[in-house]
């Protein structure tokens, strides 16, 4: 006997996501797909023009995020596909993937640009700072729009491609910046300057994506949920004898799950057993944990005697 109480949690506990309520995120995305497109053919022609590596930089971080925005449009979309027989969990996950994705994406864009910065830094390029305010200043009014406009999204997937956003708008104004110092200075170094210190905005931002992403498709436990406290959670309800092989990991951004196996009196009924499940399930409701799926044993029942299941999984799954 098992109990699932994704049913009821899910949707009135913990959907934390936008992403799995509300059509807005799809919209947004749409929009800032086509607005991004603009500031790439924006700052790309304002690169060529005025030689600026750092607005060039800038543009190949505007590139990755049409590809981060495209592939979070995408995931959104997949997200709310149904479960089907060879996807029993649905499809929530293309949006981790694209997140994870678009955090390669970011640190292969920051080597490129750290190996051009080292060209630029032996032999300066004239650079022409008009050009600089115009691409620079299109690029950082239409992110900061979009950035702002999204920041509340809580999805993973919509959070990489707002990161992207937030950190072109602050790219962009470090390109003003320098281009207000050459104007002045003549200084071309600063140039290249920018463009490292783009790229290290950029390089943070991705590890911290790759990451959370990695953790999710590895299984790991969910930061803020601490195996030890779920453990006397449960074993705390009134019946609960012991608690072995308990995982608990994240399906999506926004829902943990967790199974485990819990010891019982033999002498229980079914009407009691599930009683004492609902009891459980209510506890771990409070810790973050909607989806739960519980296998009751009795004292007769093979099992192994650690809280987690081991590398040998047959040995801990014994009968």
């Amino acid at each position: 006997m098992s109990s699932d109480s994704h049913h009821h949690d899910y949707n009135h506990d913990h959907d934390h996501g936008g992403l799995f309520h509300s059509h807005a995120p799809e919209g947004k995305m749409k929009l800032a797909f086509f607005l991004t497109l603009i500031i790439l053919v924006v700052e790309v022609i304002g690169g060529l023009i005025s030689h600026s590596l750092a607005l060039l930089s800038d543009a190949g971080h505007v590139l990755t995020d049409i590809a981060a925005i495209g592939l979070s449009w995408y995931a959104i979309k997949q997200s709310k596909r149904p479960s089907d027989e060879s996807m029993t969990f649905g499809y929530y996950r293309a949006g981790v993937l694209a997140a994870f994705v678009n955090g390669i994406t970011l640190i292969l864009i920051t080597v490129w640009i750290f190996w051009e910065a080292y060209y630029r830094f032996r032999i300066p390029e004239f650079v022409i700072p008009t050009w600089m305010f115009i691409s620079a200043g299109v690029g950082l009014v239409m992110n900061l729009y979009l950035g702002l406009g999204m920041r509340h999204e809580e999805n993973i997937n919509v959070k990489s491609a707002v990161l992207h956003m937030l950190g072109d708008a602050a790219a962009s104004a470090g390109v003003i910046f320098g281009g207000i110092i050459i104007a002045f200075t003549k200084w071309y170094v600063i140039d290249p300057i920018l463009s490292v210190l783009i790229a290290l905005l950029i390089a943070v931002g991705a590890w911290k994506i790759i990451k959370q992403t990695v953790t999710i498709l590895m299984e790991g436990t969910p930061a803020g949920i601490k195996i030890q406290e779920v453990h006397d959670a449960i074993i705390s309800a009134d019946g609960v004898q012991q608690v072995h092989d308990l995982h608990v990991w994240t399906i999506t951004d926004g829902r943990v799950a967790l199974s485990c196996h819990v010891v019982v009196d033999s002498k229980m009924v079914v009407g009691e057993i599930q009683n004492l499940l609902r009891v459980v399930e209510h506890k771990l409701v409070h810790l973050g944990i909607g989806h739960v799926t519980i296998q009751p044993e009795d004292t007769t029942h093979s099992h192994d005697q650690t809280i987690l299941c081991g590398n040998d999984y047959a040995q801990c799954h014994k009968h």
